[in-house]
Parts: C-alpha cells; structure tokens; sequence
C-alpha cells in the first residue's frame, strides 16, 4: 500500500506541473480567441473564419505594435495609454505593479550586472538579488535617496509574490552572471527545482 502511495504522489508530482500549464496556455488562448473572434467575425465572412484566426490577428497586432514602438514617435503614442491608467486611482497601482513584473521577467531595461548576491551585514550570509537602481541614476525618486555608492536592491521572497527594497552599498554585492527572470525563477522556487542551474560566474 505504501508503495502504491509512493507510485501515486510520483505521478501526481510529473503530471500536475503539466496538466496545470497547459490549462494555463489553453486558458490564454481562449480568452484571447474570445475576444477578438467577434470583431474579426464582423470583417471576415462565416464561412471563411477559422478557429485559431483570432489569435493569428492577436500574434499580428502585438508585432506591429512592437514595431512601431520602435520609433520615437510610436514609442511615445504606445505610453500614452500607460499614462492614463497611471491616474486613474486603484488601477494605477494594478497597472503597476503587473507592468513591472513583465519588465523584470523581460529584462530589457536591466544592464548586465543587475543580479548580484548581497552580503548581508555582520554575517557570513548572501541572498540572491535584483538591483532595480543606482544612485547615480537621474531624475528617479528612488535614486534620489541613494548616496553615489548604493544600490538599490529587490531581494525576492521563495514561494511567495513578496520580496524586500533595501539599499546597500556596492561594497556589499557581487556581480553574478545571470538573468532577471532566471534570478526571480531560482530563488522563488526556492532553489528546489530540478532545472540546470544559471551560470553564477563572479563578473
């Protein structure tokens, strides 16, 4: 019987994490399939729609979007809708705070050197960081509070959307070679995941 169990929470443990992200994908799909499908209806014939067409269009409008944000002048009309929902009260911290964590996850607007390993003071004890500014970055609120030699870093919390601002001095990091998204990936799993671990090499 306890090896029938074993056999059990075994199969659970590999089918779940699957079962669970194609739901997930499948979910996307056919919320974005739902809500292009009827104005794609209205400018294509019934009998030309097919399943999936939406989704193409979605694909398609995502690409011109990205292309055009290139330009100063794309970029600048694509922030416009971030501005309004910015001032808008209770959505503007939504907004934030989801914008955020797909800049992180992106890592676009991190420079090579934004994961460090912070020494925590007194102690021989390292946690795995984000360094989200610099005191010598202009014209940020944050980097206003910072004296030339700090840092400010995210310190994420494993298991748990949460996570910790401190500002540190550069003497206390280390520069390690990894990305934003694997950094957030690493410690949030706890670093119980059986994926091959990033290269930490000291910069």
């Amino acid at each position: 019987m306890r090896k029938l169990s074993r056999f059990i929470v075994r199969g659970l443990f590999i089918i779940l994490p699957l079962v669970i992200t194609i739901e997930l994908v499948r979910w996307l799909l056919m919320t974005i399939e739902s809500w292009l499908s009827p104005t794609l209806e209205a400018f294509v014939p019934a009998h030309w729609y097919i399943p999936g067409m939406a989704l193409l269009a979605f694909l398609a409008i995502c690409a011109l979007i990205g292309f055009t944000a290139y330009s100063r002048r794309g970029a600048r009309l694509w922030k416009i809708p971030g501005r309004i929902l910015a001032h808008i009260p209770g959505v503007s911290q939504v907004y934030g705070i989801i914008q955020d964590l797909f800049e992180v996850m992106s890592g676009e607007n991190f420079e090579d050197e934004s994961v460090v390993m912070v020494k925590m003071p007194n102690s021989e004890i390292e946690m795995i960081g984000i360094v989200t500014k610099k005191g010598t970055d202009q014209n940020d609120k944050i980097a206003d509070l910072l004296d030339e030699e700090q840092l400010a870093v995210f310190l994420p919390m494993a298991y748990n959307v949460g996570g910790y601002m401190i500002m540190v001095p550069k003497s206390y990091t280390r520069n390690l070679s990894m990305k934003p998204a694997e950094a957030l990936q690493l410690v949030l799993s706890g670093g119980l995941g059986s994926k091959k671990a990033p290269n930490t090499t000291i910069k």
